[in-house]
């Protein structure tokens, strides 16, 4: 479980926080619209009501202590901007912003964002996906309930092959390729012998897949 501030009620932070909360994780909002606050209430059970660009509210919150930050202002990019600084100002680990432009997303880089984002519910979900949970480091969705995941291999399998692990029978899923060094090796053969060095590109369901990232 990991926690996450998502800064902005609009439809990506709603999606998003509604994605993190169902994978268990923490979440708290912050909105700016009380409006928009009681309409996501039902959605979001923790949400305070301030304003990100003040310095000191923002300090109030103790960003350093969340796993992730996530700037979801869509309406206002000199307040997106504003955020993501007085975030990365006040210690955030992680800072996930969202931008509409090219332009906007350089400038959010350089002011303190770690990974900026355009599409709105299918990248919330994604990016929902990789960043709670632990060892999955990439992740495209075929379905609700099916997905390819790039994870690392739990250490527990390493020296050991894909046939003496029985990797489809025991935990339900197939490996279509392994990754070294940024290079993909698609469909690798039963007697492949997992390593410390490489990430594993697996189409499983949610379920079965996350299951594999707790192991040990």
């Amino acid at each position: 479980m990991k926690s996450f501030l998502i800064v902005g009620l609009g439809r990506f932070g709603r999606h998003m926080a509604a994605k993190l909360i169902e994978e268990g994780h923490d979440v708290l909002a912050i909105e700016k619209s009380e409006e928009r606050a009681d309409n996501a209430i039902h959605i979001v059970p923790d949400i305070q009501i301030g304003d990100s660009t003040n310095d000191t509210f923002i300090q109030s919150l103790g960003v350093n202590n969340f796993d992730v930050c996530v700037v979801a202002i869509g309406d206002d990019f000199q307040s997106s901007l504003m955020t993501t600084a007085l975030l990365k100002d006040y210690g955030a680990r992680m800072i996930i912003a969202r931008a509409s432009r090219d332009m906007y997303r350089k400038l959010l880089l350089r002011n303190g964002a770690d990974h900026v984002v355009y599409a709105e519910r299918e990248m919330a979900e994604r990016l929902a996906v990789t960043y709670g949970a632990t060892n999955v480091f990439d992740y495209i969705e075929l379905t609700p309930d099916v997905g390819i995941y790039e994870i690392a291999a739990p250490a527990s399998w390493h020296g050991k092959s894909i046939v003496e692990k029985n990797i489809r029978g025991k935990y339900h899923v197939n490996i279509l390729a392994t990754k070294r060094s940024g290079q993909i090796y698609p469909l690798p053969t039963p007697d492949h012998i997992f390593s410390p060095y490489e990430t594993l590109m697996i189409l499983g369901s949610h379920d079965h897949v996350k299951q594999i990232t707790q192991l040990k």
